[in-house]
């Protein structure tokens, strides 16, 4: 019964993208015993409810091979990593040989104001004025993984933990342990990579920093590197890739930032299926590590990296700074973003001493940089708990934070480019933005280009749209502060990383009518301090515009809210309006002038 029950886990492992359909069969409880690699038990249940046990059942054995075969191949080609892990069914049984890293030791904090610890860092922190007034950003996810264009920017892990990918890549490359990640790498030229070009598209879409990843988990440097062989200067396109968008960037007076995320290098590509692989052979263990086990519930190929538990040796966490070191002296970033890799308390020791080094050597450049990282709803706290702006993956705050902060969100459903795949909106994009604004955060949007350095027309048009948005009605967004309340009207963006939110700008991103969505009565608040030579501001931003042919301000009431003198639509001009008892009624033209959000400038004494 063991020799059948092996024979049926290495039958849906080599042949989980076969099969045919309509056997009326469906998995029952089972249970995967790792330390002897054996499922036990495994059942079925047919149409009828009843459960049966295949191996003891000799004669439905080959049907229920057949319809696992189709739906495990299924469940993996449509991406769901964490049911697709189940097809090989055994623990790996690979070999765990020790990392190896760079001896090249982390240089010493230089001289200036901080020490790596929290008292310092709270002391003399503060957040670049720079960002406080740029609101929108571009993230860029391009490396490697592009060239495969499939699943997640996550493929290295997918081609040898995700079934289904896994056998996409033998399909469309080879087997594993003879084209591994490692020779994707020569097919990543980015013939078409041109820096200068990006550089004006991101300005004219109306960003203030750009910011691509310079080493995704994969552990390919995106710069020309003195500690790793493994960069696109002496691979793959033969380019610095970091200094020349750093250079092209800044040459259109944009900030410029990298993204580092090497720290989840440490066991990112660990395999989860039993097949040969490239992964150990040492010839390529300064590039793969070789990757370490991770840590349990991060086994598989689901797309979770926590970074709570701290696995990492101490010499990885030394090159871990290093390379991050040598990122900040070659290209003097405005800005670091670290993903959850680094939320852990355990990192605290090293990430205060990267803060140090950053900060101490930005204060002999006299220019205000800043640190951006996750884990705000972590238990113990924040990645930084001082010296760094927080960011929520694809999420929102309900209501104003009393610091600054950023959403990282994407145009469509994953970080990388992918062939085939869903585009947001623009105007999902712009109130995003606007609500973002309106609560003191800003807006950092990823977009992906292919490996050949070109951006794709859905991603362009989303670019052009946002810019035209922006280049009326900019100054409602850069340079602006909270109100005193964020907005008003019955929806609201929910807490970070509320999936029915997520699900409502998918459905709307789709032409779903039928989805929840802002209504004409939905308004977000901005202000503009005044300066000498410019009064200041009130903008009331309709996420919709009202079908009535009247907007009705209720914050703006004549009893408690300052008094209005003048109202200017953006894009159309001055408009009549009447302030009582209910608000502030704006008469409104028969067309609006922006299909996404249309803002109200109002001012008089006490405002804003």
């Amino acid at each position: 019964m063991h020799l059948a029950r092996r024979h049926l886990l290495s039958t849906l492992a080599d042949q989980a993208a076969a099969g045919q359909s309509g056997s009326g069969l469906r998995f029952g409880p089972r249970r995967v015993d790792a330390a002897a690699g054996d499922i036990l038990p495994l059942t079925l249940k047919t149409r009828d409810q009843a459960f049966i046990n295949p191996m003891a059942n000799p004669t439905i054995l080959s049907r229920a091979c057949r319809f696992f075969r189709q739906a495990l191949a299924v469940v993996a080609l449509v991406g769901l990593g964490r049911y697709a892990a189940a097809a090989d069914l055994t623990a790996p049984a690979h070999p765990t040989p020790p990392r190896v890293t760079n001896p090249a030791p982390a240089l010493p904090i230089p001289p200036g104001p901080f020490a790596p610890d929290w008292d310092s860092v709270r002391a003399h922190y503060q957040t670049p004025e720079w960002f406080l007034d740029a609101k929108f950003g571009i993230f860029l996810h391009w490396g490697v993984y592009a060239v495969a264009a499939r699943q997640s920017e996550w493929y290295p892990r997918h081609m040898y933990s995700n079934p289904g990918i896994a056998e996409w890549h033998r399909q469309q490359f080879g087997p594993q342990d003879r084209f591994g990640y490692k020779d994707l790498i020569p097919l990543f030229r980015a013939e078409h990579f041109d820096p200068v070009a990006w550089a004006r598209l991101f300005k004219a879409a109306g960003a203030q920093y750009v910011v691509p990843v310079a080493e995704h988990h994969d552990g390919f440097a995106m710069w020309d590197s003195a500690l790793t062989r493994w960069n696109a200067k002496q691979m793959g396109p033969h380019r610095d890739v970091i200094g020349e968008l750093a250079a092209a960037t800044r040459a259109e007076g944009m900030k410029f930032g990298v993204s580092y995320h090497r720290i989840e290098n440490w066991s990112f590509m660990y395999p989860a299926l039993n097949q040969p692989t490239d992964l150990f052979d040492p010839a390529y263990a300064d590039f793969y590590g070789p990757p370490q086990p991770p840590p349990s519930g991060e086994q598989g190929a689901g797309e979770v990296m926590n970074g709570l538990t701290t696995q990492q040796s101490p010499a990885f966490l030394e090159e871990w700074l290093r390379r991050g070191q040598e990122l900040i002296d070659k290209y003097e970033p405005d800005l670091i973003y670290f993903d959850n890799g680094v939320n852990g308390r355990g990192f605290d020791p090293i990430k205060l001493r990267f803060a140090a080094y950053y900060y101490n050597r930005a204060a002999a450049w006299h220019r205000q940089v800043t640190l951006v990282a996750k884990g705000g709803s972590a238990p113990n706290g924040p990645a930084y708990l001082a010296g760094a702006v927080l960011d929520f993956e694809r999420g929102h705050p309900a209501d104003i934070l009393p610091a600054p902060w950023q959403t990282d969100n994407t145009v469509h459903s994953r970080w990388g480019y992918l062939e085939d795949t869903q585009y947001r909106s623009t105007g999902t994009i712009v109130r995003e933005l606007i609500d973002n604004v309106s609560k003191g955060g800003n807006l950092l949007l990823n977009f992906s280009p292919r490996a050949d350095g070109t951006i794709p027309d859905e991603q362009l048009a989303l670019l052009q749209g946002i810019g035209r948005w922006l280049a009326l009605n900019g100054e409602a967004i850069y340079g602006t502060r909270p109100w005193h309340r964020f907005g008003e009207g019955p929806v609201q963006l929910g807490q970070p990383g509320r999936r029915d939110e997520r699900a409502r700008i998918q459905r709307e991103a789709a032409g779903d009518g039928a989805a929840p969505s802002y209504t004409g009565h939905d308004f977000r608040f901005t202000t503009r301090p005044a300066q000498p030579g410019r009064p200041g501001a009130l903008y009331a931003i309709a996420m919709r515009w009202p079908a009535t042919g009247e907007a009705v301000i209720t914050s703006l009431d004549a009893a408690a809210g300052p008094r209005v003198e003048r109202v200017e639509l953006l894009g159309a001009g001055p408009i009549s309006f009447v302030q009582d008892g209910a608000g502030l009624h704006l008469k409104l033209p028969d067309a609006a002038p922006c299909e996404e959000a249309n803002v109200f400038k109002i001012t008089g004494p006490n405002l804003p």
